[in-house]
Formats: C-alpha cells, sequence, structure tokens
C-alpha cells in the first residue's frame, strides 16, 4: 500500500472536474483519458433539495497491486520507498493485462502511445516536494494530499 492517499471532502466537491483537466495537462495526454475521474451520484431529494455528491475515483495503490502481477514485461512497478505504483512506459507494451487485472478497471490504455498511463500520484511532483496536480488545482480544496499515518488517525477519531 502506498503511504501517500488523495482523500476528498464531499462537502466541498462541486464537480467542476478541475483535478481531470489538471491531470490531462500535467501528463500531457489527451482528454478522453482519465487517470483520475468525478463520478456523480445521482440526484436525491433533501428537504424537496435536489442533492448530489462528486465522487473523485483514482488509482489505489494497492498494498498487493494485481496490475504489477500480471504485467508480462514488469513495466507495471511499484517504488519500494513510498508504495506508488507507476507505469514504465519503456517496458509497456500495451498488452492490457493490467486493465484486466485491476479490479476497478484505474489503468488507461492510450492509444496515440500505445502503452498504459495511471495515476501514479505525481511521482515526479511528490519527488520536489510538490503536491499532486489534481490537488494542487482542485478549485474547492476538496483534495487533500496525506499519509497513511494520517488516513489511520483520522479514521481512528471517527470510531
Amino acid at each position: 500500500m502506498s503511504i501517500y492517499r488523495i482523500v476528498q471532502n464531499l462537502e466541498k466537491c462541486i464537480g467542476c472536474h478541475a483535478c481531470e483537466v489538471h491531470c490531462v495537462v500535467n501528463k500531457e495526454i489527451t482528454s478522453e483519458l482519465k487517470i483520475c475521474k468525478i463520478i456523480p451520484s445521482e440526484i436525491t431529494l433533501s428537504e424537496n433539495k435536489p442533492i448530489q455528491n462528486f465522487f473523485f475515483v483514482t488509482c489505489f495503490h494497492c498494498k498487493r497491486p494485481l496490475c504489477v502481477e500480471n504485467c508480462p514485461t514488469g513495466a507495471m512497478k511499484k517504488r519500494k520507498k513510498d508504495g506508488i505504483v507507476f507505469v514504465d512506459k519503456i517496458l509497456c507494451v500495451g498488452c492490457k493485462n493490467c486493465i484486466e487485472a485491476c479490479p476497478w478497471g484505474i489503468p488507461q490504455y492510450d492509444p496515440k502511445e500505445g502503452v498504459i498511463i495511471k495515476c501514479d500520484l505525481c511521482m515526479d511532483r511528490l519527488d520536489q516536494g510538490l503536491m499532486p496536480a489534481c490537488v494542487t488545482k482542485c478549485t474547492t480544496h476538496a483534495l487533500n494530499l496525506i499519509t497513511v499515518k494520517e488516513f489511520s488517525e483520522t479514521k481512528k477519531g471517527k470510531n
């Protein structure tokens, strides 16, 4: 499991998709590909007012990532120092085994490059002491990057 998590404050998210846009810009990919996604809930009524939530979904950087285990070329990797799961595009042959293996279908095939892409938590930015693009550019500050330790402490406080 990665030592990092991107957490979302549902009360702050307005579904503007700025996280998606800035991810696309940062990774220089086509807008059809979604490394992170905002998924709207169904609209419900509460006190005769429409309510809709927007859920941020991206790679979970699993403790035992099936995408890594099922990659025949070793292109799908997990960094030892922080558990970030990423794609080594030089080794990737675009076979899509990782897409099939991932229970959430997170990896995406980039037909332009012929390789797989996925969220790597903007590890190049993290290595420079910066936040992931989606977190930095979230217009309502609904996304935050935290460590697993912070996540565990937050969950304990809510029990």
